[in-house]
């Protein structure tokens, strides 16, 4: 049977494009085969390892600078092609040569300048989404739908037969019936009319509906899945380990409902064992059933403020699965041994039946170690001692990783405040407390520790993996230290990263320089190739703690189950299940969660204005957290709110912007404007259709 990688490496071998026929013969293919040629033919050129030529003439990619990857577009038509090969740096696309390319795109990519990482996508390869959310404005005959997002940088015309009941002025979301070309912008129909338009609940509607989310599960996923529920599960499975005994418990936020890890620790001679419990979906979920399918189809869960769209329905993610107090669950238990400064001595992995003491939270946890609360000291007596080793055994591991590189961002997350009835009340500040460390070093030692097993062991893995910056994304760090801090660099290498965010710890531009590295990273992604994770200076690292609302965290439940049970190792028909299926599964479950990602964004965004719209006219403390050549962003000190000064706002002098440090100086009056500054501001307006909040200087 023909593979692919045989007709690849065929095709690399050759000077020249191939034509169909002189591949075929080449190949050495009888007749019978020549219909699966063309369909691995055809394959192979939609996911871009091979390129088809207008004369027919197939060709390897690669050599002939076409590049595959996701496009991220700007608001002002141009974008960035972010390369699915790893340690490639991203190609930038001029608004004139996009061909019509949209946010999240899958796309080839023509290289033109190699220097200047400039290109022109010159295939779309598959579309990300196939709907838009906006404003309708109708005059005459003429309709068009002005998006709401950022990222949409041209309106889709609707023909006025298709606008159905759509007013002008309303909310609605289109369905693209015609995507854009450089000559032409997008057609559509109207397919919804959200309503009421003046609520945010809508606003998130019109977002779920915008990126495709699924709302509800499929009948035959909700029909298995009330079987599943029925069935008594074996807590006597063979090798599951009965540790209901052993001291446990879950630390979540208050509202949380579906808790996947639970820990628990003990003191051992010379050291710390540490145990990670982890939900054992993947013994009620197996490969390829419905579940299973339907969860690798939406990859994450993803959050709202108002809701979850979880990845499993709530019969696995909420009771089956969820470690909830007091009652026996299924786990699987990452085991480690570690010696007083933090070396991890030993690692075992096995299913297990556990039973959790407590459902703690994150501020119970800090009042019992941090604030010495009395009452909650008291109230959690029998459970004191179990906290204070988990204390000393999170600073142990958090001064190790930070000691070989990792980057430690201390930085604060929206948190979007409802009142009972599910209005807006408040955006703050999310705190993050000691008993956040605590759970993300444990959960970071399983992921490290899994993670070094399975490569170990020589069989496919997903890593998470996260490359180092590029050197033009280093320069704005280098900006940014010249304009706002007093530290004095030629150059800043990947390296120097870490040092930079200990040094500036507590300085007014802490947090705005944290926010410019953290905007200069590469987004980690999933991979088969393990080339490290660099903001956690490790050097194997995966996703193994969160399998209720992460899918690739399932997988490598399945992968480590397997080797456990493998004793003498795979066999190859598993071997050659995982080397078929993984490479797909990392590339969608990291799309997956790139449209996830921008979805909670736009909802954060769509509630910052909802917020400020009552707002307009009245003054706020701020500190400038961006400068640009077009204006000045400001984050408000009462709210999390970020807001924008544009440039010709800024009236009572000329200011001219200075790239090399990131500032903008008046011309007469000589007045500086930089990063980490506070300001005092006015909320000029709220642009409700673009969700953006415009400020000016008072």
């Amino acid at each position: 049977m023909i593979k692919r990688q045989d007709i690849l490496a065929h095709i690399r071998s050759n000077k020249k494009p191939l034509s169909f026929r002189a591949l075929a013969e080449s190949l050495g293919l009888p007749k019978k085969f020549l219909r699966t040629l063309k369909r691995l033919l055809k394959d192979m050129v939609n996911d871009g390892e091979i390129i088809r030529t207008r004369k027919g003439m197939y060709g390897p990619a690669g050599e002939m600078r076409l590049e595959t990857g996701y496009f991220e577009a700007h608001k002002e038509g141009y974008g960035f092609v972010i390369l699915e090969k790893l340690g490639e740096k991203d190609i930038f696309v001029p608004a004139r040569a996009t061909m019509g390319a949209m946010n999240n795109d899958r796309v080839m990519v023509r290289v033109d300048n190699l220097k200047k990482r400039e290109g022109r996508i010159v295939r779309i390869l598959e579309r990300a989404y196939n709907r838009v959310a906006g404003v309708i404005d109708v005059d005459g005959e003429s309709v068009f739908l002005r998006p709401k997002s950022r990222k949409v940088p041209f309106d889709i015309y609707i023909p006025f037969n298709m606008k159905g009941d759509a007013k002008n002025g309303d909310v609605a979301v289109a369905e693209i019936t015609d995507y854009p070309t450089d000559k032409r912008p997008p057609r559509g129909r109207v397919v919804k009319i959200i309503s009421p338009p003046d609520d945010p609940k809508s606003e998130i509607e019109a977002i779920i509906d915008e990126m495709s989310l699924p709302r509800r599960f499929p009948h035959e996923v909700t029909d298995v899945v009330r079987m599943l529920s029925k069935e008594a599960s074996d807590m006597k499975e063979g090798r599951r380990r009965d540790l209901t005994a052993l001291s446990t418990v879950t630390v979540d936020g208050e509202t949380a409902r579906d808790f996947d890890d639970a820990i628990s620790v003990r003191c051992i001679p010379d050291g710390y064992r540490l145990y990670v419990h982890i939900a054992d979906v993947s013994h009620y979920v197996k490969w390829n059933d419905v579940i299973d399918m339907e969860a690798r189809s939406r990859g994450t869960s993803v959050y709202f403020p108002d809701r979850v769209l979880p990845m499993f329905p709530k019969v696995i993610s909420e009771d089956l699965c969820s470690l909830r107090p007091h009652v026996k669950r299924l786990a699987f238990t990452a085991e480690m041994d570690f010696s007083r400064n933090g070396h991890r001595i030993r690692e075992s992995f096995y299913p297990s039946v556990i039973e959790s003491n407590n459902r703690m939270t994150y501020n119970s946890v800090k009042k019992i170690l941090i604030d010495q609360d009395a009452g909650e000291r008291k109230k959690y007596e029998s459970l004191l001692y179990d906290f204070e080793l988990m204390s000393e055994l999170t600073n142990i591991l958090r001064s190790k990783r930070m000691q070989r590189g990792s980057l430690d961002f201390d930085l604060p997350e929206p948190e979007i405040i409802l009142d009972l009835k599910g209005n807006l009340e408040a955006i703050i500040s999310a705190e993050r407390n000691f008993a956040h460390i605590i759970i993300e070093e444990f959960m970071i030692a399983a992921n490290e520790a899994v993670s070094e097993y399975i490569e170990s062991k020589g069989v496919p893995s997903l890593y998470r993996v996260h490359e180092e910056p590029d050197e033009s994304k280093l320069d704005n760090i280098m900006a940014v230290l010249r304009g706002a801090t007093n530290i004095r660099k030629r150059k800043v290498t990947p390296r120097d990263i870490p040092l930079l965010l200990e040094s500036l710890r507590g300085q007014p531009a802490e947090e705005a320089f944290n926010y410019i590295v953290l905007r200069s990273l590469k987004q980690a992604r999933y991979s088969t190739e393990n080339i490290g994770h660099f903001g956690l200076a490790s050097q194997s690292y995966t996703h193994f703690t969160s399998p209720i609302r992460r899918y690739p965290d399932l997988v490598i439940h399945r992968i480590l189950r397997d080797l456990i049970m493998c004793r003498k190792g795979l066999p190859d028909k598993k071997l050659k299940i995982y080397e078929s299926l993984l490479p797909d599964i990392a590339l969608h479950s990291s799309r997956r969660e790139r449209v996830a990602d921008e979805a909670e964004r736009e909802v954060v965004d769509a509630m910052r204005a909802w917020f400020m719209k009552g707002r307009v006219g009245s003054e706020f403390a701020g500190r400038i957290t961006g400068i640009a050549p077009y204006g000045i962003k400001v984050r408000l000190k009462d709210f999390y709110i970020e807001g924008f000064i544009h440039i010709s706002d800024m009236t009572n002098d000329f200011y001219i912007y200075n790239e090399s440090d990131l500032t903008f100086r008046g011309k007469h009056t000589k007045k500086v404007y930089r990063i980490g500054q506070d300001i005092r501001i006015l909320v000029e307006k709220v642009n409700m259709q673009e969700r953006e909040t415009v400020f000016s200087l008072v």
